[in-house]
Order: structure tokens, then C-alpha cells, then sequence
């Protein structure tokens, strides 16, 4: 009942009844508002505690609920003439400060933290934020299928047609920019985000469907792209949110998992559709999918951001208790903020951090080199599998199916060295350096150009087609054990701006996915497969290193980071 008050429909029900149905504790018990609140000295108190016990704290809401990152300093009163009125409203505002009563959360049993959500209710929500993050990926390669029979339809080159599948990539690219920020504003949070933005993505699917010229089909594949990107962006800050330093590599590695099997798995999806109706049965597929996760989502998915839980807890006691002075502290903190500050905050980070911290530069660098391999391969395997060993449009999908177990067998291991080497090294406070998650990506950074080499050298009609699917298994395999090493260092490097970190990421690889594959085909057919491939091989060995660097040298780098966490 709990998730379902908290869901979109839940919400809208609540509205249109006056808050008379899915009541919350707080409007059923008058105790249970006390429980809540803290005076602002009691607040700063339990902020400097939280502080000592988790100096990563800087959101403040994700933990105890009363912490405050802006606080009120005392002002002591001038004597000089000049400053008698501006020491009179000072003092004025700090009596009107000491009024004030924060709300947080309840205690230990309070249902509604994330933190303290149960298993069951983790493990659901994390499922709804997969099927949406595959959803949006798989919208992408779904079409690669399509490109010939597309450029056929509108008369165009088929460099023309594959813009269908960068401009796409492109648009879920940026859309983080702008979604991932916003989602970190504790009056819109999470939630809101990721239902318009699908709503308008589902939507968008039949202008694409039903274009009339290729500048129009291409125009909404870019902005169904841009429209759906939230959940590539700030679906790993969603889990975040919910689930604990141990708990949070398992389901960033589900998370990073389906994000390389929603690429894989569309041509496989698309191909025989493609084969069989013509390339608008691609895009029809991909409304299915999206419109069903749509459903889920409006019925099933509660918010997850403390600060925006918390801000409408405290809009509720206030409504209830007809006391204006319950403040969460995130509208304390945004009370000493400008709104032009906080806009600026809120969107020029994202960019700060991709652009100006090196650790993420780097790191966002390597793995948008791995997606933009991944995207080239899309192209490479209706060379290999079509052009060479004969397969049709249907088969041709079949052979990513090798790239999809390799995504399987990568979180697999993933997982084993998670529960056997790495949560032993926990201290006492439950807490791991940063650099600890990023052992799996020095093997996997290995594995990436020992199969592309493979790929490369065994596409040939007289070695048997199984070879370069096994070679796209084991670059699979390479890929995970990166992927789901950064992203969760990012996590815990990053823990106030997660969703920022992983935003960026997500727009440098989608550049790179995207411009990729517009010069592939031509690159394949030119160079030989074997010699293009040795070539991309040889360009992922120049970033081998990166992991390397980081295990040793990483602490130190974040040390000098004014983003990154200094406890570890």
C-alpha cells in the first residue's frame, strides 16, 4: 500500500481527494509529527554527530535527516552607526531562525527512508529502474536493423539512415545534462522526472513511426532520445538512494548489466521484426516496451530522494499542524541560496565535474571508448555475419546473443569477487576507500583488446562463425567488469553528486556511441575487418593503463579533488 501512496498514482488519487485517501503517519498521528522534529540547535547537533560518524555526508538527507549543509552562522551586532540596520535585521532573522523546527525522519522504523525500506521494496523499485534504463537503451540498437530498409523508404544514402541511430545515441546523450541536475532539486526529485519524461518519449514514438520526410524521422529520434535519457543518467543515483555501501555494488552491477544487454539485445529484437513487417516495426517494439514500463512506473514507483521525501513531509505537517515554522533542511539550505545560484549550481556542476575534475574526465574518457567500440560492432557484425557467412537479417540478431551472455558472465563474476574479496574489507563503520571498487577493471581492461583482436582476425568465411561470437562474449565480459567498477566508484568517490558523476558519463560515452557509428561501415569495408579491428584494438590498449593509474595513484588524485570525499 506504501508504494503504491507513493507512485504517481497515489499521488494524483491524493490530490483530487483533498488528502482525505493514502493517508501518510503524520496526518493519522499526532505523535508521530513529534517524532519528526527537532528544534535548530537539536538539528545542528545531530548534523555535527552524522558529520563525525560519516564526514561524506553532503546532500544531509540521505541519513539521519536533520543535517544541514548551509549553516546558520551567529551574528554578533556592530557598533557602528552604518550597520545599526543591517545588525537589526540580522539579529531579527536569527530570532526568527531559533523558531524554526526541522523536520527529518522518524527514527530507525521511519518507513518512509529509502535507507530503511525492506528488501522486497529495494529490490522492486531497482527493477522498475532497470526495465526503464533498458527501455530507453534498447531504443537505440533496435533500429540498427532498420537502417537499410529506412534509407530505402526515404530515398537516402545509408550514412543518412544511421543518423536514425546516432542522433538517438546524441540525444540520450545530453538529455542528462539536463535531467540529472534537475532530479537533485529537492522540490522536483525523482520520480516526476522519469514519468514526464517517459510519458513524452512513448508519445513521440509515433511521430517517428508515422514521419513523413527523413528530416522529420530523424528530428524526433533525436528528441525521443533527449526526451527519454533520465533514467541512463540518474537511475544509478536512484539506487543509491536506497541501498548501502555494500548493498549498492550489486544493484549499480544489475543496473550496468542491463545497460550493456539493452544494446546487445537490439538487434536480436529488432531483426526479425525488421525482416518480417519493415523498419517501422522497430520503432512499434520499442513503444511496447517503453509504454509498458510507463504503466509500472505510474502505479509502482515511489520517490526516492530523501531531500524530496522529506520537503513534502514537512509541507504536510505544516498543513496539518497549521505551523509554518516545520522546515525540512533542505529549505533551510535553499532559504540562504539565491534562486540564480541554485539554477547555476544545479546545472553548470554536471559539467564541472565531467569537464574539470581529472578523475572523472579520465574515467568517463575510457568508458565512453568501450561504448563507442560497442556501437562500431553494430555495424561490424552485418559485415561479418551477413555479407560473409550468409545469415539473414533475423540470424544476423542471433549473433549478439554472444555479447548478451558475456554481459551475464561479466556481472557474474563481478558479483563473486564483490562477496569474496571485496566486502571483507570493510572496517568496523561499515565504510571502503573509493579505489577498492576498481580492481575488476584492470582484468577487464585486458580482455577488451585480446577480443577485439579476435573478433577482427577470425571474421573470415573459412573460420567458423562461432569464433567472433566468442570474441564478442569475452569483449562482454571486459566491458562489465569496467563499467560496474567506475560506476560504483564514482558512487562512493562522488556520494552528494552521484547523479551528476554518472550524468556525465552517460553524455561523454553517448558522444562517443554516437559519432562512431557513421563512419564504421566505411571504416570495415576499406580497412578489412581484421585490420579495422586491429586498429580499435590497439586504440583500447592506449587506455589500458587508465585503471592501473587510479589503483595507485586514485586517493591521492581525489585528495586534491574539492568534489570528491576526503574521509577515506
Amino acid at each position: 500500500m506504501e508504494t503504491l501512496r507513493d507512485a504517481p498514482f497515489g499521488q494524483i488519487c491524493r490530490l483530487l481527494s483533498h488528502w482525505n485517501l493514502f493517508l501518510y503517519p503524520e496526518e493519522r498521528d499526532p505523535d508521530f509529527v513529534k517524532r519528526c522534529v527537532r528544534n535548530l540547535d537539536e538539528a545542528r547537533g545531530r548534523d555535527r554527530a552524522a558529520r563525525e560518524a560519516d564526514p561524506a555526508i553532503g546532500s544531509g538527507e540521505n541519513y539521519t535527516g536533520f543535517t544541514l549543509t548551509a549553516q546558520v552562522s551567529h551574528v554578533k551586532a556592530s557598533t557602528h552607526p552604518s550597520s545599526n540596520i543591517e545588525s537589526t535585521n540580522r539579529t531579527a532573522d536569527l530570532e526568527k531562525e531559533r523558531t524554526i523546527a526541522i523536520v527529518g525522519w522518524a527514527g530507525p522504523d521511519d518507513s518512509q527512508n529509502p535507507q530503511l525500506w525492506t528488501f522486497t521494496k529495494k529490490s522492486f523499485v531497482t527493477v522498475q529502474i532497470c526495465l526503464l534504463t533498458f527501455a530507453i537503451y534498447v531504443g537505440s540498437a533496435i533500429y540498427s536493423p532498420a537502417i537499410p530498409s529506412t534509407a530505402q523508404h526515404f530515398h537516402v544514402s545509408r550514412v543518412t539512415a544511421t543518423l536514425g541511430l546516432s542522433l538517438f545515441v546524441a540525444g540520450y546523450g545530453l538529455g542528462p545534462m539536463v535531467w540529472a541536475p534537475l532530479s537533485e532539486v529537492p522540490p522536483i526529485g525523482r520520480s516526476p522526472i522519469y514519468i514526464a519524461t517517459t510519458l513524452v518519449f512513448v508519445c513521440f514514438q509515433l511521430a517517428v513511426v508515422y514521419a513523413k520526410n527523413i528530416g522529420m524521422f530523424l528530428a524526433f529520434r533525436f528528441l525521443t532520445g533527449f526526451i527519454g535519457s533520465p533514467s541512463l543518467g540518474t537511475g544509478g543515483a536512484s539506487l543509491c538512494d536506497m541501498w548501502d555501501a555494500k548493498a549498492r555494488a550489486y544493484a549499480l552491477g544489475v543496473w550496468g548489466a542491463v545497460a550493456v544487454c539493452g544494446p546487445t539485445l537490439g538487434p536480436l529484437v529488432g531483426g526479425f521484426a525488421v525482416q518480417a513487417k519493415g523498419w517501422r516495426w522497430s520503432i512499434w517494439e520499442l513503444m511496447w516496451a517503453s509504454g509498458f514500463t510507463l504503466v509500472l512506473l505510474f502505479f509502482c514507483l515511489p520517490e526516492t530522494s530523501g531531500a524530496n521525501i522529506l520537503l513534502r513531509r514537512a509541507a504536510r505537517m505544516r498543513r496539518v499542524t497549521r505551523n509554518s515554522s516545520l522546515k525540512s533542511a533542505s529549505e533551510m539550505e535553499a532559504s540562504k541560496t539565491s534562486k540564480k545560484d541554485l539554477a547555476f549550481e544545479a546545472f553548470v556542476r554536471l559539467f564541472q565535474l565531467c569537464f574539470s575534475e581529472p578523475i572523472v574526465f579520465v574515467l568517463n574518457l575510457y568508458i565512453a571508448l568501450i561504448y563507442g567500440l560497442l556501437y562500431i560492432w553494430f555495424e561490424a557484425f552485418p559485415i561479418v555475419f551477413i555479407e560473409i557467412h550468409g545469415f539473414n537479417l533475423g540470424q544476423n540478431g542471433l549473433a549478439f546473443l554472444g555479447t548478451f551472455v558475456g554481459s551475464l558472465v561479466g556481472s557474474a563474476v563481478y558479483f563473486w569477487w564483490v562477496a569474496k574479496v571485496r566486502n571483507p574489507k570493510f572496517n568496523e563503520h561499515n565504510e571502503l576507500a573509493p579505489e577498492e571498487q576498481l580492481p575488476p577493471s584492470t582484468v577487464g581492461a585486458f580482455l577488451l583488446p585480446i577480443s577485439l583482436f579476435w573478433f577482427g582476425w577470425t571474421s573470415y568465411a573459412s573460420i567458423h562463425w562461432i569464433s567472433p561470437i566468442m570474441a564478442g562474449l569475452f569483449f562482454a565480459v571486459g566491458g562489465c567488469l569496467v563499467v560496474n567498477s567506475v560506476f560504483n566508484y564514482m558512487a562512493d568517490a562522488y556520494p552528494p553528486y552521484a547523479a551528476s558523476a554518472l550524468g556525465s558519463n552517460d553524455f561523454m560515452r553517448s558522444m562517443f556511441a554516437a559519432g562512431f557509428p557513421l563512419f564504421a561501415t566505411a571504416m570495415f569495408h576499406n580497412l578489412d575487418v581484421g585490420w579495422a579491428c586491429t586498429l580499435l584494438g590497439c586504440l583500447s590498449l592506449v587506455f589500458l593503463p587508465f585503471p592501473f593509474i587510479l589503483v595507485r595513484y586514485g586517493r591521492r588524485m581525489r585528495m586534491a579533488s574539492r568534489w570528491a570525499r576526503h574521509d577515506l
